[in-house]
């Protein structure tokens, strides 16, 4: 009677200190999972703030008359292409983390070309909205890297605690997995070719 009383409180020990760290663990993942979401929430909404500047730098720009449109159109094209690609912070796969940075992408690549359109009007570069706005563009781009770097960060926590054993047991019985991290564009790692034109 006395042996079977005492397997029986081991037992229950086991099962009581199992329980407190699968409830631990799964604890633990939930927290570092919406730290990962609200980190991707605050990298949309640093490049929301950078569409929304656009688009006053695209009716700054439209007011000089002779302004090649071209450029603009580009601009202002790329830019309803990156605000129409969004992602769902529950479901962060790698292939739509891609699409989202593709858009993001033809975005910086219009702009650059309109920023570079610009230094050939002297009277819109002397114009103080889109001399701010500019400036306004130049700290959010700075905002977008630390919001995706922080994004970055938190996505590595959550990825150690459901990786490393013996949590990676109960990430899989709790379904939690891998999520994508933001990525450097492709080509990004190669120095840019720069051409002067000194005729």
């Amino acid at each position: 009677m006395k042996k079977g009383l005492i397997v029986l409180i081991v037992l229950g020990v086991i099962a009581f200190g199992l329980y407190n760290w699968a409830v631990g663990f799964n604890n633990t993942a939930v927290e570092l999972e919406a730290n990962a979401k609200t980190a991707w929430s605050n990298v949309e909404s640093a490049y929301q703030r950078r569409n929304d500047l656009i688009g006053n730098l695209v009716k700054t720009v439209q007011g000089a008359a002779d302004f090649e449109r071209g450029t603009l159109t580009d601009v202002i094209e790329a830019r309803a292409k990156a605000t129409s690609t969004s992602i769902d912070a529950n479901n962060l796969t790698p292939e739509k983390m891609a699409a989202f940075q593709q858009a993001q992408s033809g975005l910086t690549g219009a702009l650059s070309k309109l920023m570079v359109v610009v230094e050939r009007y002297p009277e819109l570069k002397a114009n103080q909205n889109f001399l701010e706005l500019q400036a306004q563009l130049e700290g959010t781009e700075n905002r977008i890297n630390v919001e995706r770097n922080k994004f970055n960060e938190t996505v590595n926590l959550y990825d150690i605690h459901i990786s490393k054993f013996p949590g990676s047991f109960l990430a899989g019985i709790f379904g939690f997995e891998d999520m994508a991290r933001y990525k450097a564009d492709a080509g990004s790692e190669n120095a840019p070719d720069v051409e002067f034109d000194l005729k």
